[in-house]
């Protein structure tokens, strides 16, 4: 088989499992089993590539969605393995449609691309975000003054794309 299809690199660990501190989870303790790190096809796998790829780029807070805090711990004990500084994590809620299931195109999700292409500007859709999340929209210096990561929602952000068919932000309900 491996003459057809090479084999994937994947790393051995030996220690079943691994802590991290997430700013909005506290303490979480998740698996870490022998994991891909770089594909059949020769690519890095994603929790080699975020890694490396956060570590050379200096970041030293990572905020995701809470979907991917499962995965969190095996990032955490590949960057300890790799002697590189560890990283701040927040794994906040995932943004859903009213059917509570993840937004992706194929399920009516809207791109920035897509919403000026019906008129709204940058500056109007940041707006928007803003204060369903009860931040001004001032300012983006304002909103980060503002910004407490405790304060975040615990619970998925709905959002229903219908309500962005209107060029008018002021129209559209915020999701508190």
């Amino acid at each position: 088989r491996r003459r057809v299809r090479p084999a994937a690199l994947r790393l051995r660990t030996d220690v079943g499992q691994y802590e991290i501190r997430d700013i909005l989870h506290g303490g979480y303790t998740g698996a870490v089993d022998d994991f891909v790190v770089v594909r059949n096809d020769g690519v890095p796998a994603y929790n080699l590539a975020v890694v490396v790829d956060d570590a050379q780029q200096g970041i030293d807070q990572v905020v995701r969605g809470d979907d991917l805090l499962s995965s969190a711990p095996r990032q955490a004990h590949l960057g300890s393995l790799l002697g590189l500084p560890p990283v701040e994590y927040a794994h906040v809620p995932l943004a859903l449609n009213p059917e509570r299931r993840r937004l992706a195109k194929r399920d009516g999700a809207v791109t920035l691309e897509a919403l000026a292409a019906e008129g709204w500007e940058a500056a109007a859709v940041r707006s928007l975000i803003l204060r369903s999340l009860g931040l001004p929209d001032t300012s983006l210096d304002a909103a980060l003054g503002a910004f407490d990561p405790f304060r975040l929602p615990r619970e998925p952000w709905i959002v229903d794309p219908s309500h962005l068919s209107s060029t008018d932000a002021a129209t559209v309900p915020p999701n508190r």
